[in-house]
């Protein structure tokens, strides 16, 4: 394989977003990717806060029931 002095050097293969990390280096599609993944996370999160909460207000519900 001959080099090549205008080739892209290649770079590290991403594992995720981590926060706080230099995005100087994505290009577009990454930044889009980023997005895209840090969106579901949130979807994801906001879902078990959801059923969290309805836990903690049905049981709330239960022990208020007993106290009468």
């Amino acid at each position: 394989m001959a080099f090549d002095p205008f080739a892209d050097e290649p770079r590290p293969v991403s594992k995720g977003h981590e926060i706080g990390q230099d995005l100087a280096l994505l290009s577009i599609d990454e930044i889009n990717e980023r997005i895209e993944l840090l969106e579901k996370e949130i979807a994801r999160l906001k879902d078990v806060r959801a059923g969290k909460e309805s836990s903690r207000a049905a049981a709330s519900a239960f022990f208020k029931k007993g106290q009468g």
